[in-house]
């Protein structure tokens, strides 16, 4: 017959993995919570930041700081009171691109765009309603880097988010967007209405394009790369505002339509999918 304390014992196990399978391990949880808050953020973070950020237990909140710093996730500064994300998160970032098979073939087309458009080019995938850029290749003559590996910005506020966007339904899109979409600039299209209105457009002649939605001064085009269906993936072209025309960003993203249909064709034929 089992002690009482056995029993107990037993009991806090059995709900502890009850709560693991339906909310997951809380500390992991936590800790990757926090990591995407220093993703998020710029500038060293103090417990006191994190704490408002997160709302978690400052006394969890410590142990767990202290944990990720020790593992090489996040780094303090001189204090040691201010943190941020440290050499871990980059290196485990790198191999993500480092096992992707597509990113070879998509860089080497990006090379070929790069050349023949003169302007800063793109290759991002779509993550929820967000997407993320995994390879650029700066135009030679640009002062200043638009996108850099890693970052994401919001899908409808980019021509790769919208080119992207266009591959799901309508059914699919309500689920993924809010119904007012926020705002980057004040060229920000923030009606999914107005929204889904662009993305028939965009299925029609098979490119995106957007004036300053994401970025101020900038005009992109972008096209899906349906390797995958539906297709995950797309380049996109960045142009300074100044120097484009309204007609050179729509002949740009005819070029991007067919080197995504070639890149794409390339892709199966490889059997990456």
């Amino acid at each position: 017959m089992q002690r009482p304390d056995a029993v107990r014992r037993t009991d806090e196990r059995a709900r502890g993995r009850a709560d693991e399978t339906a909310n997951g391990v809380k500390s992991a949880r936590r800790a990757i919570a926090v990591l995407e808050v220093f993703a998020a953020r710029p500038a060293w973070l103090s417990l006191v930041d994190m704490h408002e950020a997160t709302g978690f237990p400052r006394s969890s909140l410590h142990g767990l700081l202290r944990t990720l710093r020790d593992a090489g996730w996040i780094e303090t500064d001189d204090t040691g009171t201010r943190f941020r994300l440290g050499v871990r998160a980059l290196v485990c970032g790198t191999a993500y691109l480092d096992r992707d098979p597509a990113i070879p073939y998509a860089t080497e087309t990006l090379e070929k765009l790069r050349e023949q458009t003169g302007f800063t080019v793109h290759y991002a995938r779509l993550h929820g309603g967000e997407v993320v850029y995994l390879e650029t290749r700066e135009s030679r003559s640009s002062e200043h880097l638009i996108s850099r590996v890693g970052r994401t910005l919001p899908a409808h506020a980019t021509a790769l988010g919208k080119a992207l966007l266009a591959e799901l339904s309508d059914g699919e899109l309500k689920a993924l967007l809010p119904e007012r979409l926020p705002a980057r600039t004040e060229h920000t299209v923030t009606s999914r209405e107005v929204l889904f209105s662009e993305l028939t457009v965009i299925r029609d002649r098979g490119y995106a394009t957007e004036h300053e939605e994401g970025t101020a001064g900038v005009a992109c085009a972008a096209a899906a790369v349906p390797y995958r269906l539906p297709a995950t993936d797309a380049l996109s072209c960045s142009m300074p505002l100044d120097r484009v025309t309204e007609a050179e960003q729509h002949r740009v993203g005819a070029v991007l339509r067919d080197a995504a249909a070639v890149l794409a064709r390339r892709l199966r034929q490889a059997g990456i999918r």
